[in-house]
C-alpha cells in the first residue's frame, strides 16, 4: 500500500513533466501515423545538371514512362479523333408510323379524291424523313457543327455521317412543304400537312453514356510506357548530364520505387519503422532544445501543448496534400507557422521549431532538398519580418515578403537549373500567391489560439496600453493623480527593461494598470488628494492601512470585470508583494506598542515571481517616495533609490523571481540616472 502511495505521490508531483512528454508522444504518433508510405528515392537530380551520384545500374527491370505532357497531350489527341455517338430510334420511328396510317383512316374523306394515292404519298415523305433521321436537339448538341462527323447506331450497326445530313424539325418542315405543293387542293394538303407533322418522331438522340464510353476506351488504349530497362542495365555514368531522356529514366525508376512500396507489405513496415525512427529524433532534439536552452518556455505546458499544436497544424494538411494533390505542396502556407509562432515566441524558438517542421515535411515529399531550401528562406523571411510588429497590418506586410520570396527564389532556381526562363509557368506563380493570401490567416488565428491558450500577444498589449481603453479612461478621469503616477511608473520600467532584459512591452501594460483598484477611493491616496481634506482623519490607522491594502484586491476585481488579461493582473496582485503600509503601521505602534498585530497592515501578496514584476516593485515604491521629497538632490535621490530597493530585497521580495544582482544593481543605476533627469538635478562634478 505504502509503493503506491509512494507511486502516486511521484506521479503527483512529476504531473507536469508527464504530461509534456505525452504531449510530444502523442504528435510524434499523429505525425507518423499520416505520413506518407512510400520508399524514399535516395538519389536527388535535376534536369540538364550533372549527375552528382555513383554511377547507376538498374536494379529490376522497369517500363520508362511517358512524361505527363506526353500522356496529356496524347490523350487530347484521342479524344478529338471520338465522334459523337446518336441512338436511331427505330421503335419511336415505328410507333409514328402506324399513328399516321391510323390518323389518316380516321380523318379521310372519300370525297377529297384518290385514297390510294395520298395514303402512299404520306407514306413515302414519312418514311423518306425518318429514314434519315431526324435529331433530338439539346444543349450538348447545339455546339456541334454541320460539317462534324457524327456516329448513329442503328440496329446494331454504326454509320458515319455529317451531322448536318441529319433532318431537324425545321429541315422536316420544309421538305414536306416542298413536296406537297403539287396539291391544289388547299384543304387536302392541310390535312396531309397536319397528319405528318403530328406524326414525326425525333428519332436520333445523342448518347451522351456511349459517347463517354468510346473516349474511355481511347483514354485507356494510350500506352504510359514507350520502352523497357532491363536489370543491370547502365542507367547514368557519375558526372553525366542529366538529359530529357535520361531524367524520363529516373523518374520512371523513382516511380517504380513508390510502386514497390505501395504493394509490398513489408516494405510498408520498414518505411513505418524509419519515418518513426527519424521523427522521434526531431522531436527528441526538439525536446532537448527547449528543456536545455528555454528553460523559461520548457516549463509551461501550455507553451509546449502550443507549439506542438502549430506543428500539426502545418504537418498535417502537408501530408495530407501531398496524398490526394502532391502536385500543389507548395500551396500548402508553411510560414503561417513562422508567424504565429513569432506572436507568441521571439525569433530564436521560432526558427528553431520551424526548421524542426520543415525537416518533417521534407522526409515525405518528392524533392526534400529543393522543399526544404524553398521553404527556409520563406520561413527566414517571415520571421524576420515579424520582429517589429507593432500594427496588425505587419501581418499582410508579411504576406507580400513571403509571396515576393518564394517569386524571387522560383526565378533564381529556374535560372540554375534550366538556364533561362523558358520554363516559366504563371500556374506556379498563383500557387504562390495562394499560399501568400491564406499566410494572412494568421491573424484571426493568434487571436484565436490568444484566447484559447490564454497567452497576451504584442499587439494586445498595445492595445491595453492605449490611454484612450475604457480601463485607463476611468483611472484618469477618476484619479488623476494615480493616473500620472502609473504612467510615471510605466516609463521608468520600460527603461529598466531595456537595460536588464525583458518584455518591455507587457511590463509597461501593467505597470498602467497596477495601481487601478485605486479608482473606487481614489480621494485616500495622496496622489489624489487637493491638501485641504485627507479622509485618513476621519478613520483609525488600522482601518486606514486596510483600505490602502484593499486598491490591491479591488484592482484585480476591476481588472476581471473589464477582462483584462490575467498577465497583467499579476501585476496588480504583486506590485506590493507581502510589504507593510509603513507608515500607518508606524503611527498605530506609537499609540498602541504592545497591541498591534503586524497582519493587519500588510499586503496579501503574493511577492514578485517574473524579472518583469519585480522592476514594477521596485519603480513604483521609488516614484511614489521621490514625489514626496522635499529636497531632490543627486545625493538624496541615490540614498533614496538605494534605501527602498535594499529593503524590499531584505524583505525577501525578490525571492521567487529570476532577477540577479547584476540586474538589480543596473536597475538602481537607470532609476537614478531617470529620476535626475524627470526633477532636473543637476549632476554635482569633482571639483565643484
Amino acid at each position: 500500500m505504502s509503493k503506491i502511495k509512494n507511486i502516486a505521490e511521484k506521479i503527483r508531483h512529476s504531473y507536469y513533466g508527464i504530461m509534456k512528454v505525452l504531449g510530444f508522444i502523442l504528435t510524434l504518433a499523429i505525425v507518423v501515423s499520416l505520413m506518407p508510405r512510400s520508399v524514399k528515392f535516395k538519389y536527388e537530380y535535376q534536369k540538364m545538371r550533372p549527375w552528382q551520384h555513383e554511377t547507376l545500374y538498374a536494379p529490376f527491370n522497369f517500363p520508362i514512362y511517358k512524361t505527363d505532357d506526353e500522356v496529356r497531350k496524347e490523350k487530347e489527341e484521342a479524344l478529338k479523333n471520338i465522334e459523337p455517338i446518336f441512338v436511331f430510334d427505330a421503335l419511336g420511328t415505328e410507333n409514328g408510323r402506324e399513328k399516321l396510317l391510323k390518323d389518316f383512316e380516321d380523318q379521310w374523306n372519300d370525297t377529297i379524291g384518290d385514297k390510294a394515292y395520298y395514303e402512299n404519298l404520306i407514306v413515302n415523305i414519312y418514311d423518306h424523313i425518318e429514314n434519315n433521321g431526324v435529331v433530338a436537339k439539346n444543349d450538348r448538341t447545339n455546339s456541334f457543327k454541320g460539317d462534324e462527323q457524327v456516329v448513329v447506331v442503328r440496329n446494331k450497326i454504326q454509320t458515319n455521317c455529317l451531322y448536318g445530313d441529319l433532318n431537324t424539325m425545321a429541315s422536316a418542315s420544309a421538305y414536306i412543304h416542298g413536296r406537297l405543293t403539287s396539291i391544289s387542293d388547299y384543304s387536302t394538303m392541310q390535312l396531309i400537312n397536319n397528319l405528318l407533322h403530328s406524326s414525326l418522331r425525333q428519332n436520333v438522340i445523342y448518347s451522351e453514356s456511349m459517347t463517354k464510353q468510346a473516349e474511355k476506351m481511347a483514354v485507356d488504349n494510350i500506352m504510359l510506357t514507350f520502352g523497357m530497362v532491363q536489370k543491370d542495365e547502365l542507367i547514368i555514368m557519375e558526372g553525366e548530364i542529366v538529359t530529357e531522356y535520361k531524367y524520363q529514366v529516373l523518374s520512371s525508376l523513382q516511380r517504380e520505387y513508390a510502386d514497390i512500396t505501395e504493394n509490398n507489405f513489408f516494405s510498408k513496415n520498414f518505411v513505418f519503422y524509419g519515418q518513426l525512427l527519424l521523427v522521434s529524433i526531431v522531436f527528441l532534439a526538439l525536446y532537448l532544445t527547449l528543456k536545455l536552452l528555454r528553460p523559461d518556455i520548457f516549463e509551461h505546458l501550455r507553451y509546449i501543448n502550443l507549439i506542438l499544436l502549430l506543428m500539426l497544424f502545418t504537418i498535417v494538411p502537408s501530408f495530407l496534400l501531398l496524398k490526394f494533390a502532391p502536385t500543389f505542396i507548395y500551396f500548402m502556407p508553411v510560414a503561417i507557422m513562422a508567424m504565429l509562432l513569432m506572436t507568441f515566441f521571439d525569433a530564436r524558438v521560432s526558427i528553431v521549431v520551424q526548421v524542426m517542421t520543415l525537416i518533417i515535411i521534407s522526409l515525405a515529399v518528392p524533392n526534400p532538398f529543393q522543399y526544404f531550401f524553398v521553404q527556409l528562406l520563406v520561413s527566414f523571411v517571415a520571421v524576420f519580418s515579424m520582429i517589429r510588429r507593432t500594427r496588425r497590418a505587419s501581418y499582410f506586410g508579411t504576406s507580400l515578403a513571403v509571396f515576393l520570396t518564394y517569386v524571387i527564389v522560383y526565378l533564381g532556381m529556374m535560372l540554375i537549373f534550366d538556364g533561362g526562363f523558358d520554363a516559366f509557368s504563371w500556374r506556379v506563380v498563383i500557387i504562390y500567391a495562394g499560399n501568400a493570401f491564406f499566410t494572412m490567416l494568421s491573424l484571426p488565428l493568434a487571436f484565436l489560439f490568444e484566447r484559447v491558450f490564454g497567452f497576451v500577444t504584442d499587439l494586445s498589449l498595445l492595445e491595453l496600453s492605449n490611454t484612450n481603453s475604457p480601463l485607463l479612461r476611468k483611472l484618469a478621469s477618476e484619479a488623476p493623480g494615480t493616473f500620472q503616477h502609473a504612467m510615471q511608473v510605466a516609463d521608468l520600467c520600460e527603461e529598466v527593461i531595456y537595460n536588464i532584459g525583458g518584455n518591455p512591452l507587457l511590463v509597461r501594460t501593467g505597470a498602467m494598470y497596477h495601481d487601478i483598484g485605486k479608482t473606487r477611493n481614489p480621494f485616500y491616496f495622496i496622489e489624489n488628494q487637493n491638501g485641504k481634506y485627507n479622509p485618513h482623519d476621519d478613520v483609525s490607522y488600522t482601518e486606514s492601512a486596510q483600505i490602502i491594502i484593499s486598491h490591491v484586491i479591488d484592482g484585480i476585481e476591476i481588472c476581471r470585470e473589464y477582462h483584462i488579461p490575467e498577465q497583467i493582473i499579476d501585476f496588480v496582485r504583486t506590485h506590493h508583494g507581502t510589504r507593510r503600509t509603513e507608515y500607518f503601521y508606524q503611527m498605530e505602534l506609537r499609540e498602541n506598542p504592545d497591541g498591534v498585530d503586524e497582519r493587519d497592515f500588510c499586503y496579501h501578496g503574493p511577492v514578485p515571481f517574473s524579472k518583469e514584476t519585480a522592476v514594477l516593485m521596485m519603480c513604483d515604491a521609488v516614484e511614489a517616495a521621490s514625489r514626496s521629497m522635499k529636497d531632490k538632490t543627486e545625493e538624496s535621490l541615490n540614498k533614496l533609490v538605494d534605501n527602498i530597493i535594499d529593503g524590499q530585497m531584505k524583505a525577501n521580495q525578490f525571492d521567487n523571481t529570476n532577477i540577479t544582482f547584476h540586474d538589480i544593481n543596473v536597475t538602481k543605476k537607470v532609476l537614478k540616472k531617470k529620476l535626475m533627469s524627470i526633477y532636473h538635478v543637476r549632476i554635482a562634478y569633482p571639483g565643484n
